[in-house]
């Protein structure tokens, strides 16, 4: 599960209360259906006993130690038996592909390594929950690449719980078998990668995943239909309710095509990416951005524009109509 938002929404802070390094005002917090905080039961157990494995952004590997200590210390702490430490060493540094790197010091390894050997030493522990709090956001591009390709594989060996904190929606949608979006310090929706991009509930999901973001338009709603443009737009919407503050139609822009009639708009950009063309372009409505194939001929100065009826959508007061 990944918990994906920008800086400031409340991402670590939920993380942090899982593990316990932060206590709720109210509320309780399950794990493996066993409490272990609860305000009005006055139940709080310590982070040392709800058995998590916690990545931090920071590697945090003691520097004077060497790989093999900073991964046992905890084992040792424990008071586990020299030949399971050694087991689950072996094992543990087999999982994250550093077999041959024990006796090595944190400076003698390059960031990645050092990521590595932060998750070897929480996997050494057999968590039930492994947590991420934004731990690949130190490494260069093609080393997170790697990395996530590296934590996936981890995922489907252990099969332990992950809950995944960053603002990299990448990262999110490639990791996740579900995403929790959040914005301000609230939960805007939980689906899957592909229900949060085909079917945004709220207007900040349909900006902040996808690239470009979804189109958010204000439109009228009429009768129960949507009026943009001067055009009536087809969509799914069972429009009941009418006295929200404000009215928007979203359309992503994969699902715009050109047509001989529809909305009439004025081309004002075209940015070739090589696989496809990004369209910026504009009406009375607002400025609307097409994502069309590299071998779409584009019109120079003004077209027409139809959205797709299956991923139209209306917001109220930017909460999805259904």
């Amino acid at each position: 599960l990944t918990i994906l938002g920008p800086s400031g929404c409340g991402k670590t802070t939920t993380l942090r209360m899982i593990a316990g390094l932060e206590e709720p005002n109210q509320g309780n917090i399950k794990l493996d259906d066993k409490v272990v905080f609860s305000r009005n039961e006055g139940v709080v157990i310590p982070p040392e006993a709800r058995n998590l494995g916690l990545i931090f952004q920071s590697y945090a590997l003691w520097p004077h130690m060497t790989v093999e200590k900073n991964i046992t210390l905890a084992l040792k702490e424990q008071k586990i038996s020299k030949d399971e430490i050694a087991s689950r060493l072996a094992n543990a540094l087999d999982m994250v592909q550093l077999t041959g790197y024990a006796e090595r010091y944190p400076s003698e390894l390059s960031g990645g390594q050092q990521q590595r050997v932060a998750v070897a030493r929480a996997i050494v522990l057999e968590p039930k929950v492994l947590l991420f709090d934004e731990p690949l956001s130190n490494l260069d591009a093609e080393l997170r690449v790697e990395m996530r390709v590296e934590i996936s594989r981890l995922h489907r060996e252990l099969g332990t719980t992950i809950i995944y904190v960053t603002h990299d929606q990448i990262e999110a949608l490639t990791f996740a078998d579900q995403v929790v979006v959040m914005h301000e310090g609230q939960i805007v929706q939980t689906g899957t990668p592909v229900e949060l991009f085909e079917k945004p509930k709220h207007t900040f999901v349909g900006h902040f995943i996808g690239s470009p973001g979804m189109n958010i338009l204000p439109c009228e709603i009429k009768n129960g239909q949507i009026n943009f443009e001067g055009k009536i737009l087809p969509n799914n919407a069972n429009i009941k309710k009418t006295n929200f503050s404000k009215t928007q139609v979203g359309i992503r822009p994969e699902f715009i095509n050109f047509s001989n009639d529809g909305i009439k708009v004025k081309v004002k950009r075209v940015s070739d990416t090589g696989r496809h063309k990004v369209i910026d372009t504009e009406c009375s409505g607002g400025s609307i951005k097409i994502l069309a194939n590299a071998s779409t001929e584009i019109p120079s100065e003004s077209a027409h524009i139809t959205f797709d009826k299956k991923y139209t959508y209306v917001y109220g007061d930017d909460w999805i109509i259904e």
